[in-house]
């Protein structure tokens, strides 16, 4: 049974302790043990994760690998299941020749045919692009194939999946070059991997352009976007650039300003210096439901409204095929300006319509600290449940030798079989590992419905939080009745009544002034009708 915490009717006690060990909107969602995907001594970052488009009891995921001794080792991990998770086999390495070459970077697909397709980075003297296929879900691999000897980011790759479409079975690759402009290029191949085409320009920024991303509609649209970052480091992305194709690349159509962001790109000091980025990540609606076909694309923001002096969880979503796009929605639904951190979102809509935003967040834990959150909407974007999806927490902390604060760059999340698949990286065993826990989705659905019957009334984490002197506190009540809000003290006594009398139904902000009441932990508790919650609040004088 799913309990959200604020319907609990023990005693205050309960009440407090319960309050205290999850943060507001937060659901206690009876997740299974998060496991490793593929348990190794071998560091694994950047995850990345694709689903057969025919067979969803396959999966393929992917890492950045890296090995230090006796010499520096970097490959591409093959991390596969063929039974919808229940159990996984893979390698650290990808196999095919020629090894010793690899860089990393992987990005991964899986055609119509089952080949699964990986692209690297290739290590000196052999940079650039290149590809490999498998034809036996992952055991074996073919030698590398030459896609651009150019330097440039990691590619991330997609196939159109859709039989109803006029490019079923084709793949593509996006990346960005290294050099001027900066500009968002592309190649496809019909036949699995064997062959590509020549590469060639789909934008021409005067941003450079970095991070990119790419999605397919059913119907073999071809949505991409990217940053658009400043000049000079830190290279804060600036804008979201997106683009689209209607005839399998052929030609696109450009907007290389589709709307303003102020991302995080650089270091967080407050966990150990560790490099992040605000990258876009898109998704697109293919559910056949009312909001099918809608394209979402989240980012990593702060100092932008919603987004407050942290860094923030932004979504915004274009109905009519990436023309216009809505205004900026913020995920994370913690206070604004507390100080808690969330970055590098993972999204993906499953098949039910509903949008999924894996993301690592410390507000259960120590600001050194993460854990790791999913934000799931199934309006569209506004209104949001959020669980805590990892079982543990774990401390960031740089890789030594791979560039200025490297964990790497990004997490994942997928469905299959109505479940989802989010996977991320932490390194809670001394060593960065890809960790996994299925979700199914029909027990969420459960949640959201629960959810639709109380969330009529809410009470607000009250902002600033902690605070001097005063302090805000919000709530929001479904029907005209009596509200009452107090505050208590750690054994529970009442110490102050906030608010006393008859209220219409709406959303009310109430100011809290703490007069004499001295430094300390309080709770403040709402009751109206038959609902009843409480929250936790720090005054400091």
């Amino acid at each position: 049974m799913i309990i959200k915490l604020s319907k609990l009717k023990t005693s205050l006690f309960i009440l407090i302790f319960c309050i205290s060990s999850y943060s507001q909107y937060l659901y206690d969602f009876p997740i299974g043990t998060n496991y490793r995907l593929y348990p190794s001594t071998i560091s694994q970052t950047e995850a990345m994760v694709t689903v057969h488009p025919l067979n969803p009891s396959i999966i393929f995921s992917s890492a950045n690998t890296v090995n230090f001794l006796p010499t520096l080792f970097i490959s591409e991990g093959i991390y596969v299941t063929t039974n919808s998770g229940n159990s996984w086999y893979g390698s650290d390495t990808c196999k095919g020749a020629n090894i010793q070459f690899h860089g990393g970077d992987p990005g991964i697909a899986i055609d119509k045919n089952g080949t699964f397709i990986l692209t690297r980075l290739g290590r000196d003297p052999f940079t650039g692009l290149y590809s490999h296929f498998s034809n036996d879900n992952g055991l074996s691999w073919s030698t590398g194939k030459t896609i651009t000897t150019d330097d440039l980011e990691r590619a991330v790759v997609v196939s159109d999946g859709f039989s109803a479409s006029t490019f079923f079975g084709r793949t593509y690759a996006f990346w960005v070059e290294l050099s001027p402009p900066y500009a968002i290029n592309f190649t496809k191949t019909d036949n699995g991997a064997q062959n590509w085409s020549t590469p060639s320009q789909i934008n021409n920024p005067s941003q450079r352009s970095a991070g990119g991303d790419a999605a397919i509609y059913k119907n073999g649209k071809v949505y991409v976007c990217w940053a658009g970052v400043t000049s000079s480091s830190p290279f804060t992305e600036i804008l979201v650039g997106f683009a689209s194709s209607t005839d399998g690349g052929l030609s696109w159509v450009v907007d290389e300003n589709a709307f303003n962001t102020n991302g995080i790109q650089g270091i967080l000091p407050e966990k150990q210096n560790v490099r992040v980025n605000g990258y876009p990540r898109i998704a697109v609606d293919k559910s056949g439901g009312s909001r099918d076909g809608w394209i979402y694309i989240v980012t990593t923001q702060k100092n932008l409204a919603p987004a407050g002096s942290d860094p923030d969880i932004i979504l915004n979503y274009s109905t009519d095929g990436g023309v216009t796009w809505s205004q900026s929605i913020r995920v994370n639904q913690d206070a604004v300006n507390n100080g808690n951190i969330q970055y590098f979102p993972a999204i993906h809509v499953d098949n039910t319509g509903a949008v999924n935003i894996i993301y690592y967040d410390d507000r259960n834990t120590t600001s050194d600290s993460s854990g790791v959150f999913l934000s799931r909407s199934v309006d569209g974007g506004n209104t949001w449940t959020e669980y805590e999806i990892s079982d543990h927490n774990f401390k960031p902390t740089p890789i030594g030798g791979l560039g200025q604060g490297y964990q790497g760059d990004n997490i994942a999340i997928t469905s299959a079989n109505n479940t989802l698949w989010p996977i991320w990286m932490d390194n809670s065993t001394g060593v960065y590992q890809l960790w996994t826990v299925p979700i199914p989705i029909s027990e969420i659905n459960v949640e959201e419905l629960n959810q639709n019957t109380v969330q009529d009334f809410e009470l607000y984490q009250n902002y600033p939080n902690p605070f001097n002197g005063e302090t805000k506190i919000r709530f929001r009540v479904r029907e005209a009745g009596y509200v009452f809000l107090s505050v208590f003290d750690l054994l529970g006594n009442e110490v102050m009544k906030i608010k006393d009398g008859f209220k219409p139904a709406g959303t009310y902000e109430i100011s809290f002034n703490s007069g004499e009441l001295p430094t300390g932990i309080y709770f403040y508790k709402l009751t109206a009708g038959n609902f009843s919650e409480v929250k936790k609040m720090v005054l400091m004088k």
